[in-house]
């Protein structure tokens, strides 16, 4: 068996014509969606892009545990896995988070892996002089406010660089896919992991992308909205969403030539493919921008999945309406080459939910130290502790390393052993408070958690959650199935205690 998995970051369900969207025109997504099988309630499992990557690898929620940071000694890692059981494992990424602290053990667990340079504040270009007048007109401050952000900075030196549509990350790592696939057209055994930076901000792809989508705002670049309320005019938001469906445009038009690969050479036949991705995004609705700091709403919970199976070409453009998420696919990939499936996993394939199995009763979601989502297919439920900012949890980790450097002499100060826990394989952890000020998303740029009341939504009836229900039965239910959830991560005592939440019968700590 061969497979090659497609994963975008913050590519949103609704921006896609087989999920139901409109504005963006997206006519290989949607030719894919016709040919395999599509997945109408797969959610996000823990947050954002490095914790969902360890839900990918290890098949098990991870943030009542630990925020961004590094896969562990004791993780289990399914490409790993599966180069241990003789499949080859290969990543093409222009996703640099791998390259930094949090991040850094990941790529390699693969047998082989390219990195593609340039996205966002990739620390790429060296301009000790950038022209920074030139920078000034171009960029709106609203976005570029760069004497403060040198993020921001580093990506208008890398843009200099980027001029012809080959330029851009995101085609270049289509264009080495090719190549493995053409290096490896008759050889079997091998998953490919093509991953994407692409749609993820800032929205920047080539003006042919960007024509379809022509408005009134005639200003400098707006393409990276802040994290933040929604505080641009009308013209300015339809600017910002109109350079989101131009980098949408291209993410279809690249996995576009993907499939005229699949079609050329026949690779129905004998590859699975896999597209969805990590999470989705906040374009101005709920008045918002991003995904980090509000309740996890379906723009950025519900995400797209899409998969081909030569076992199952029959059943071409069918529907699952089961509940599904991250957490899943590691299962699933193993399933594919007939590998077991360690027991910490708690992710179940989804290939029998294709043959018409049930799926799970509700499955949650979230972000360390941020609200728990959960959902049983019929309505969600967004909770909050009573204080988002009460320093009781705990970061359970042997990696102290957060997004972009390491833990603080002052964290490290409070480290004592904890654990085992169920998935460290016997091995005990450090246990390090979880302070406020640590350097761990959201809080990179001094931003914090939006504290917003806990909700219910109905999903049907209220797709778009601007209603909330008042039911205590339903609140009750719902909140004691994220009980049965973090009892089945072996989460600590005290995110019970945190979250407000009973601790289940037969919890050990």
């Amino acid at each position: 068996m061969r497979a090659v998995f497609v994963l975008f970051d913050s590519l949103n369900r609704l921006a896609l014509g087989c999920y139901g969207g409109t504005a963006i025109a997206t006519p290989n997504f949607d030719r894919f969606a016709a040919r395999a099988i599509t997945f109408d309630n797969h959610y996000v499992g823990s947050l954002p892009c490095m914790p969902a990557r360890r839900d990918l690898h290890t098949g098990r929620l991870n943030f009542m545990h630990r925020s961004w940071g590094p896969l562990e000694p004791f993780d289990n890692s399914m490409p790993d896995m599966l180069r241990q059981a003789g499949v080859h494992s290969h990543l093409i990424s222009d996703h640099f988070h791998y390259f930094e602290d949090g991040g850094a053990t990941y790529h390699s667990r693969y047998k082989t892996w390219e990195f593609i340079r340039g996205q966002e504040y990739d620390p790429w270009i060296a301009m000790v002089e950038p022209p920074l007048e030139r920078f000034r007109e171009m960029y709106s401050d609203r976005h570029y406010n760069v004497p403060t952000e040198p993020k921001r900075r580093q990506h208008q030196i890398n843009r200099e660089k980027i001029r012809l549509e080959e330029d851009f990350p995101g085609p270049a790592c289509f264009a080495r896919a090719f190549a493995f696939l053409e290096d490896n057209r008759g050889a079997d055994g091998w998953l490919l992991q093509l991953e994407c930076f692409d749609p993820h901000e800032p929205f920047f792809a080539p003006e042919k992308y960007r024509e379809p989508y022509r408005t009134g705002y005639n200003g400098p670049i707006l393409d990276w909205p802040k994290y933040a309320p929604v505080r641009e005019s009308p013209d300015e938001i339809a600017e910002i969403r109109a350079n989101y469906a131009a980098l949408v445009a291209m993410c279809d038009a690249w996995f576009g030539r993907l499939l005229d690969h699949f079609d050329e050479h026949d690779l129905w036949r004998d590859t699975c493919l896999v597209l969805t991705t990590d999470h989705g995004f906040l374009l101005a609705e709920h008045d918002w921008w991003g995904k980090n700091l509000t309740p996890y709403y379906e723009e950025i919970s519900h995400i797209p999945l899409i998969v081909h199976h030569p076992d199952h070409a029959a059943r071409a453009g069918r529907r699952v309406t089961a509940l599904t998420q991250t957490t899943d696919l590691m299962p699933t990939f193993l399933e594919i080459f007939g590998q077991p499936v360690p027991p910490e996993v708690t992710g179940r394939s989804i290939l029998p939910l294709i043959e018409g199995a049930p799926g799970p009763g509700a499955l949650a979601f979230g972000m360390f130290g941020g609200p728990v989502g959960v959902t049983d297919g019929e309505y969600s439920y967004f909770r909050y502790p009573a204080d988002l900012f009460d320093e009781a949890l705990g970061e359970y980790t042997l990696m102290p390393t957060h997004m972009t450097g390491f833990f603080s002499l002052r964290e490290l100060a409070t480290g004592r052993l904890a654990g085992p826990f169920d998935f460290t394989k016997g091995q005990r952890v450090m246990r390090y408070d979880a302070l406020n000020d640590a350097r761990r998303p959201p809080g990179l740029d001094g931003t914090r958690f939006a504290a917003f009341p806990s909700a219910v939504y109905h999903n049907a009836r209220d797709p778009n959650q601007l209603h909330p229900i008042s039911d205590p039965a339903i609140e009750a239910r719902l909140a004691a199935e994220i009980g049965r959830i973090l009892q089945r991560h072996d989460a600590p005592g005290e995110y019970f205690r945190w979250m407000g939440l009973g601790r289940p019968a037969g919890a050990v700590r």
